[in-house]
């Protein structure tokens, strides 16, 4: 049994959860959101709490996906009420990031700026050599900071690249501090 599992789901006031089949749609004040959860799972809504429990004739995979629907849930709840937000940071002489409209344009040592279409749900701002990417979904601004990050990732000598706020760069002695000490 899962530890995340068995813990309800407490919808907060303005929101609003409604099951058809094996659908679940969340309505908040940010949006709408909706997960397809697997066959072997139900969900019910109780008094301002929405339960998640396997199946009694749930297989290993029914099991499996139970603390995983939980934590879906749960991110949908908080999703359409506070929305979330990644935070990425450019490090490098002449990197840096503008928002055009909707997209976002990155300019980080290539020969063009390399340009970055917002999806649907997602807003693009930057601070300084912040990027912040924000929306409702929870899995769709990880994807899409991964995505912006994979652009250039941070390289271990000067620490030059994209990087999460806050991420540890490991960084390398160069070959001239390596040659100093082996004499």
């Amino acid at each position: 049994m899962s530890k995340i599992g068995k813990i309800p789901v407490i919808l907060k006031e303005g929101v609003t959860a409604t099951i058809e089949g094996q659908k679940i749609m969340i309505s908040g004040p940010k949006g709408t959101l909706s997960y397809t959860f697997p066959l072997e799972i139900d969900v019910d809504i109780k008094g301002g709490k929405i339960v998640v429990s396997p199946k009694k004739e749930a297989q290993e995979s029914g099991k499996a996906a139970f603390g995983l629907t939980r934590a879906m849930i749960g991110n949908m709840t908080k999703g359409v009420t506070e929305g979330f937000e990644k935070k990425l940071e450019l490090t490098g002489v002449g990197y840096r990031a503008q928002v055009m409209g909707k997209d976002l344009s990155v300019s980080v040592g290539f020969s063009h700026p390399v340009k970055v279409a917002a999806p649907l749900g997602i807003q693009f701002a930057v601070l300084e050599n912040t990027i912040v990417i924000s929306g409702i979904d929870k899995t769709l601004v990880g994807n899409v900071a991964a995505t912006i990050r994979r652009i250039r990732p941070p390289e271990p000598y000067k620490g030059k690249g994209i990087k999460y706020a806050g991420e540890r760069i490991r960084r390398k002695a160069g070959k001239a501090a390596k040659a100093v000490g082996t004499k």
